[in-house]
């Protein structure tokens, strides 16, 4: 990651700590799943938030380290080829729910795990 990039991610971070917005960390999985699908978030990140590699390099997102509010920060604003989801399209409700979601997701495994690989 550039240091450009890292620079305004660290800076939305901040904004988002400091912004007010209340912290939701009961979203509903479930719910999250469906709106995660639903607005298109897949499309990029895939299906269990793996993330992208060839035409749509995208960041994974399972086991997503950032607290609900600092994701809705980032969603609001949007970044590269990301369009911003404004709280009209996403609540932060939703956002709460895909947070939840993505944290079911089983994130990436350990290489040395796949027997292919281990040999």
């Amino acid at each position: 990651m550039s240091h450009i990039k890292t620079s305004m991610l660290a800076a939305a971070l901040i904004a988002a700590a400091f912004s007010g917005a209340p912290a939701r960390a009961d979203g509903d999985p479930v719910k999250g799943k469906a709106t995660f699908l639903a607005v298109g978030c897949f499309e990029c990140h895939g299906r269990s938030g793996q993330g992208g590699r060839m035409n749509y390099p995208a960041p994974p997102l399972a086991q997503l380290q950032l607290p609900p509010e600092s994701l809705a920060a980032f969603l609001r604003e949007g970044r590269n080829d990301m369009p911003p989801y404004v709280a009209s399209q996403v609540s932060d409700a939703d956002v709460a729910d895909i947070h939840a979601f993505l944290q079911t997701l089983p994130g990436p495994t350990d290489p040395k795990k796949i027997p292919l690989l281990a040999r």
